[in-house]
């Protein structure tokens, strides 16, 4: 069992944000999204959505924060995809969205791409169908020796030909995607393990304990080093928004940089830069 202390961060219907606490109260540098709809598997309706991209906006401001895990409450479900309860003709729908029928999954899928943190998949019990590409999305998934992954996609008429297949296919081939996605089947922690879907394997009870491990260990690196990891590894898939992200990244890192700060305070000062103390490096 973790002994990690989480304290609220926020005020929601259908998650739980919390951070990690430190010495004196402050935070020790994990955020934790926790979908709270137990009573449908931690299902998704678009305030769902709503509400984890404004906590993941929150962790991505906070330079305290330094790691993200998502993750679903009790040791039944991480998420179960969308709640065909409040599914329309045109996407799902809840009371207070109606104007907004898209659960907006997309735009979180690629706000989870482009954190400029690792967000890692804490999973236990089903990981299906919206909940398996969610789970896809993250950086690193830490799965409890009873978690379920798996499509429904085609069981219900809706199917996720984006990040949920091409991901996919990426992590354990067109083939093996293509059976996971045509017939709907489900399949084990280990053997999600195998086919390369997820990181780890841990016993339920130590699953929080596990993650916040592996959140601690990455803590310890370079952050700004992760972040162009991070950009690095989507670049290719994303195209020329991925290249555009890491080019920011990096742009980021080079404005600290004395060389650029000569050209800024040049600027600022109103006279000619001297970049020729700068080396020319091969």
């Amino acid at each position: 069992m973790s002994t990690t202390t989480w304290i609220a961060a926020g005020e929601y219907e259908d998650i739980r944000y919390e951070k990690s606490a430190g010495s004196a109260g402050s935070c020790s540098g994990i955020a934790k999204i926790t979908i709270d709809r137990p009573e449908v598997r931690n299902a998704f309706r678009p305030r769902t959505i709503v509400e984890i991209s404004q906590a993941l906006e929150d962790a991505r401001e906070d330079t305290q924060i330094g790691v993200i895990v998502l993750t679903g409450e009790g040791p039944d479900a991480f998420c179960s995809g969308g709640d065909q309860r409040v599914r329309g003709d045109s996407g799902y729908l809840d009371d207070e969205q109606i104007k907004s029928p898209s659960t907006h999954m997309t735009d979180l899928h690629v706000q989870i791409r482009r954190l400029p943190k690792p967000v890692v998949a804490m999973v236990a019990g089903y990981a299906i169908g919206g909940g398996h590409v969610l789970h896809l999305v993250c950086d690193l998934t830490i799965a409890a020796d009873n978690a379920r992954f798996g499509q429904v996609g085609p069981k219900v008429g809706s199917f996720d030909g984006g990040f949920g297949a091409g991901l996919l296919a990426n992590l354990v081939g067109p083939k093996k995607a293509k059976e996971i996605w045509f017939l709907c089947r489900q399949y084990s922690a280990e053997e999600a393990l195998r086919m390369g879907m997820v990181n780890t394997v841990v016993p339920l009870e130590r699953l929080e304990e596990e993650t916040v491990q592996w959140c601690n260990e990455m803590l310890a690196l370079s952050p700004f080093a992760l972040r162009l990891m991070k950009a690095s590894f989507n670049a290719a898939e994303d195209g020329l928004s991925g290249i555009q992200q890491l080019a920011h990244d990096t742009n980021l890192l080079f404005y600290g940089s004395e060389e650029a700060q000569e050209g800024r305070d040049a600027y600022k000062q109103k006279r000619k830069p001297d970049f020729s103390r700068f080396p020319k490096r091969a």
